[in-house]
């Protein structure tokens, strides 16, 4: 099933990319879109998340070296604007939220997990990290291309669907990204622009996604912290 993008306000950018899983053409509809925000908010100022709150989402998270030592470099090149970096091993790009912890139980998660193995989910993929962009409220790397991430996204939405669990958000709205720093505070986007913007001239990282997790979330200082509900293997191409 092909998902068409649509614009929505709620997502950074609004409007999807002329082709999602162009590199070059992602990356500079992000930069595009970027350039166009005048304030950074603090990211962390969000009611939805209440104090103690724990949320189940699905993620992917990466263990690359490569990845890894130029995410730090980007954070080091940045480290003058005092944002909240993410650290190494939390690198990851979100998929969507399953619901507030405290209205599942293990079995509703369960279920979840057993009807998200039983679909023909997609096969391992190839995804790049490009340096280096933002949104309003993150200092962020864009990723490409959206058409395996936006179709695993169906899948988790539909297999949400199909155990009597909250409607996730739709996969018509996602802009996947891949973030290295939270801005705490409001301050000019320009200030930031002048920072990275010598950052896009680094390569792009080559990443391979194999696997997709569902976590309970919750926030300490300055980050999030997560564990591992269950992981899904994504087959292997034939």
């Amino acid at each position: 099933m092909t998902v068409r993008l649509v614009p929505h306000p709620a997502s950074f950018p609004a409007d999807p990319p002329p082709d999602p899983d162009s590199a070059w053409a992602v990356a500079a509809h992000d930069w595009n879109a970027f350039d166009q925000v005048t304030t950074m908010v603090d990211h962390w100022d969000r009611p939805s998340w209440r104090p103690g709150m724990r949320a189940v989402y699905w993620l992917l998270t990466f263990s690359s070296p490569r990845l890894a030592d130029q995410a730090r470099q980007c954070q080091e090149a940045i480290g003058h604007l005092g944002f909240d970096a993410i650290g190494m091993r939390s690198l990851h790009v979100t998929l969507g939220r399953v619901a507030p912890a405290d209205v599942l139980s293990r079995s509703q998660l369960n279920g979840l997990a057993a009807v998200v193995r039983r679909q023909h989910l997609p096969h391992g993929f190839a995804l790049s990290a490009i340096p280096m962009t933002a949104s309003r409220g993150a200092v962020r790397y864009s990723v490409a291309p959206w058409t395996p991430v936006i179709t695993l996204h169906s899948q988790l939405a539909r297999a949400s669907g199909a155990v009597g669990l909250p409607r996730m958000s739709s996969s018509a709205h996602l802009r996947p990204h891949l973030g290295i720093a939270y801005c705490n505070r409001s301050l000019p986007a320009s200030e930031v622009r002048a920072a990275i913007e010598p950052l896009r001239l680094l390569p792009p990282v080559p990443l391979f996604v194999d696997r997709v997790q569902m976590v309970e979330m919750w926030r300490v200082e300055g980050a999030y912290d997560w564990q591992v509900v269950e992981e899904i293997s994504l087959p292997t191409a034939p």
